[in-house]
């Protein structure tokens, strides 16, 4: 059986918008093409957006929301479509095994599980419809009998990156249909036919008419749908300059925002860190998406005397990676998602040599790979935290090994940074691992390992990003907190 069991996206409907319950035909010809990473093939057509596509999408989204069942169901009603929405995509895990691997380049062994925990994310909100308090008592200043009550947003504008497309739409979509909100979902050219089966798989569960709309745009036509008055909240995930944009649009008509963004995250190494372990550790982080990770653990700070063993592990680990087809279960690293992304990553490893780096181990293409979008896994040594490629994210398998004089020089040049998503400290003493957690400025701290939790919290400090995904926290952005203080306790409640 060939590694690549289809050639074509299994999709029903990649011609047209899924909106206001249905498939709808664009307004227009325009289409992008999906390149498939692993070989520069067409894997397949989408119909691309235009102005008159996003504003019947905000339309039909704003209607769901003013008059529609949708904001007024129990939590525990919209809770069961939520279940339904994860049952179906656990349903679907061949085609998201399908997919993913040839927009993006991940393995197909991570792609097909990602059907498995986008269910997981549904079923987790859709469990915190009885668990989560929608209404708290209070006791007002006065006299009277005071309320909490956290109500939807409203409309949610969600607008999905290419790199990890059906596990974002899950932090996104999960908390804002269980909060009430309606949802108009914008995939990324580059990787939209995880959007296209959440459509799918909304039609098949009866999901109310523009609760959820999904069609895919580029940036001028996704910039009206932050910008249209209809739309309450945006939800982005992407670049930080990105978020800059939509943060400034926002920030014009007061809409509410949450921004998870870019970062260059450290490893910080310790000087008792078991050094073969940790390169280990760090190289199959890495390479699992191939470095296409906005909390990737790039910049690794380790002490002077220790720098060059520490890179001599780093080197080894990465030599041993095998780098190839992403539907081949030995391979450990696939390819980058598209062209103009391995000629970003060629180009910054070319800076740093330029800026004096010491390239330790690959910077180019694999030998044996003369199609698609495959890099090497890329080491630099003796790396200046002020040099390019420690400041600006790569996204992509390139780490730099950046010498410290101590502790304290360490966690200052972990610090020194725009960025403050993710950071892991690699040390064999708990106690000071927990010590040097507090004194990092990252929305995330690991030890010893690339750690992230959505099921807790993910977000940034810094140009990182506003607010939180995941958790509880990642639904309190879909919800507004409204006062309620009356004369005196009322003898019944809303549904």
């Amino acid at each position: 059986m060939s590694l690549r069991s289809t050639t074509t996206a299994p999709l029903r409907h990649p011609d047209r918008f899924f909106i206001g319950g249905q498939w709808v035909a664009p307004s227009s010809d325009a289409a992008f093409d999906v390149i498939d990473s692993g070989t520069e093939d067409l894997f397949f057509r989408v119909a691309e957006a235009r102005e008159p596509d996003m504003a019947r999408a905000v339309g039909a989204a704003r209607r769901a929301f003013d008059d529609g069942p949708w904001p007024r169901m129990t939590h525990a009603r919209r809770a069961e479509y939520l279940r339904a929405l994860g049952a179906g995509l656990a349903a679907r895990a061949d085609q998201f095994g399908q997919i993913w691997p040839r927009e993006s380049g991940v393995l197909h062994r991570v792609a097909r599980a990602v059907g498995s925990g986008a269910a997981a994310t549904f079923d987790y909100y859709a469990g915190l419809a009885d668990a989560f308090a929608w209404e708290e008592e209070v006791a007002p200043t006065g006299s009277g009998f005071g309320l909490l009550v956290r109500e939807p947003v409203g409309v949610v504008g969600a607008i999905i990156p290419w790199n990890g497309p059906l596990s974002l739409i899950g932090y996104k979509v999960a908390p804002a249909l269980l909060a009430g909100c309606t949802v108009v979902l914008k995939s990324s050219p580059e990787a939209p036919g995880e959007g296209y089966l959440v459509g799918e798989v909304a039609e098949e569960i009866g999901l109310p008419p523009g609760v959820l709309n999904v069609l895919t745009a580029d940036r001028d036509v996704s910039e009206l749908l932050v910008r249209d008055p209809g739309v309450d909240k945006i939800t982005f995930t992407g670049s930080t300059a990105a978020g800059r944009r939509i943060a400034s649009l926002c920030g014009e008509r007061i809409a509410r925002c949450t921004l998870e963004l870019g970062g260059k995250s450290a490893a910080v190494v310790l000087d008792d860190a078991d050094l073969a372990l940790t390169a280990e550790r760090l190289a199959q982080a890495e390479c699992m998406m191939t470095g296409q990770v906005c909390s990737s653990l790039t910049r690794i700070v380790v002490t002077r005397q220790r720098h060059d063993e520490l890179t001599e592990a780093l080197v080894d680990a990465f030599s041993r990676v095998r780098v190839g087809n992403q539907f081949d279960p030995e391979t450990q690293m696939g390819p980058l998602a598209v062209r103009r992304q391995r000629d970003r990553v060629l180009g910054y490893v070319a800076k740093g040599v330029a800026e004096g780096a010491t390239l330790a181990t690959g910077g180019g293409r694999p030998a044996h790979l003369d199609r698609g979008w495959f890099v090497e896994p890329t080491v630099f040594s003796n790396v200046e935290n002020s040099s390019t490629i420690a400041r600006e994210e790569i996204f992509g398998p390139v780490l730099s090994v950046i010498p410290a004089e101590d502790e304290r020089d360490a966690v200052a040049i972990a610090n020194d940074t725009i960025y403050g998503l993710n950071a892991s400290v690699f040390t064999a003493d708990v106690d000071r691992a927990r010590q040097v957690a507090g004194q990092l400025r990252t929305g995330t701290v690991g030890h010893n390992s690339f750690r992230t939790d959505f099921a807790i919290a993910f977000g940034g400090f810094k140009q990182s990003g506003i607010g939180r995904e995941g958790g509880t926290e990642g639904l309190l952005p879909f919800l507004e907190a409204k006062t309620v203080i009356l004369e005196e306790r009322p003898s019944s409640r809303p549904a």
